[in-house]
């Protein structure tokens, strides 16, 4: 066998499989003899078809299955040994295939197109401008907070006509397109000061009439509006009207004992001051937490676009077109290619990292990592309250690893590793630190 490639371009390549006789006919010739044994034809003993006649009725399959094994496994130790940059997998040459002809000790000659992707270096040192945010809360937004909890665990009523505050659920319809028309639910205090006052002393039937994009001037509360994502919502613009069909109105819950056990649990607070403060605490952690995740994404991006790395893009698009298991349109490709080129250039980026600070995941990292998940859906207790349940977990968790074929196994694996890699992109990028608003840090996310 002789396995050449030609590299027109950084990111193009031919490989030329030359398949010798002596590469795959042993091979066919062993499950001829071994088809013979097996077959039970009429008019022959068990055992004594003659090797024509299984070479007649089988041959040709049996010789095609033979050199695609032998193609496969060759191909594979090539790009193995030679340590090419490949992304994507090798796709038969269409021109190559077209005149093949299926004999025995023959010759045969096999291209491959491949996509290769260029070296790169990743020096995370250089990268910069990544802005880390510090949300400040006001007591605006805690008292927001708080009337929301207290109006989800109140008591509800369908008034007649709206106030401020309430909210109306109708339906939304566009005098210029009939075939419009989604339901949806007002908040009336969340809408902008101009724009409450339309829909301030509304009725059941009352058809509003108003501009869309200045009742709803974010792309994300118009997308929870219509119940839709933001890309579905870009364009939506223009007057709409809203025909109300219900005033639902809710009473916020008592600031007392029997409302602070029931948010917060029963005794861990006595007072209206230690539930604010409280409130405080929680939702100072979820905007840390917030802003962290959003600073790894930005940081993810900020490497992306640092690192410059070639890619076969034709090449991609033809393999992604041909292997995808769910049929796919060109249009629909071309809307998300570019979100794919830039996860496969983080997967590139990652793997050499890994290597390069031989970044390395144990059996006991899984095993802990899995543990950790399964205390956490116990409300990250560790289980004290169920000290039988702690004692199992070792268990518990080596099921839920063995589970599904051991995929869930690479899974975890494959977290934990991504977890690792990132720590140490963390550690190394730098970051300027700003203390930002909650609207400010909202508007970031957004944009």
């Amino acid at each position: 066998m002789d396995i050449t490639i030609d590299k027109p371009t950084t990111t193009e390549g031919k490989i030329k499989v030359k398949v010798l006789p002596s590469d795959y006919q042993p091979a066919v010739d062993e499950k001829v003899t071994d088809y013979r044994k097996k077959a039970n034809l009429k008019g022959f003993r068990p055992g004594k078809v003659p090797a024509s006649v299984i070479k007649k009725m089988y041959g040709k399959s049996i010789l095609v299955e033979e050199i695609n094994r032998v193609l496969s496994s060759s191909l594979n130790d090539y790009i193995r040994d030679e340590d090419l940059n490949i992304v994507g997998e090798p796709l038969p040459n269409e021109e190559s295939i077209k005149n093949i002809t299926w004999e025995e000790n023959t010759e045969y000659e096999f291209v491959y197109d491949v996509g290769l992707y260029s070296d790169f270096e990743v020096n995370l040192s250089k990268v910069s401008g990544v802005t880390s945010y510090e949300v400040e809360m006001k007591d605006k937004e805690v008292d927001e907070f708080v009337l929301d909890l207290r109006k989800q665990n109140g008591e509800s009523s369908n008034p007649e006509t709206s106030e401020e505050g309430d909210s109306l659920y109708g339906t939304l319809s566009n005098p210029a397109d009939s075939e419009f028309n989604e339901t949806g639910l007002i908040d009336i205090d969340k809408l902008p000061k101009r724009e409450q006052k339309k829909f301030i002393g509304a009725k059941s039937e009352d058809a509003i009439t108003f501009t869309i994009e200045k009742a709803f001037p974010k792309a994300p509360e118009l997308a929870q509006f219509l119940g839709r994502t933001e890309k579905e919502v870009e364009g939506i613009s223009g007057e709409y009207v809203f025909t109300v069909k219900n005033v639902n109105r809710s009473t916020p819950a008592e600031m007392n004992q029997e409302f602070f056990d029931k948010m917060m649990g029963e005794g861990t607070v006595t007072s209206e001051e230690e539930f604010i403060e409280k409130v405080k605490e929680q939702m100072g952690g979820q905007y840390t937490q917030q802003a962290q995740d959003f600073l790894r994404r930005e940081v993810r991006d900020a490497v992306v676009d640092h690192v410059t790395i070639e890619l076969p893009e034709a090449f991609l698009k033809r393999w992604i077109m041909t292997t995808n298991e769910q049929e796919i349109t060109e249009e629909q490709l071309d809307k998300e290619f570019d979100l794919y080129l830039k996860d496969l250039k983080w997967n590139l980026i990652t793997s050499q990292l890994a290597k390069t600070n031989e970044i390395k995941v144990e059996h006991e990292d899984v095993m802990e990592y899995t543990k950790n998940l399964i205390r956490a859906q116990f409300g990250g207790q560790g289980l004290s309250a169920m000290p039988q349940l702690e004692e199992n977990l070792e268990s518990f968790a080596n099921n839920y690893l063995q589970g599904e074929n051991g995929d869930n196994y690479m899974r975890v694996f494959n977290d934990v590793r991504s977890q690792r890699i990132m720590d140490m992109v963390m550690e190394q990028v730098k970051t300027k630190a700003k203390k930002v608003s909650v609207d400010k840090f909202r508007e970031a996310v957004e944009n």
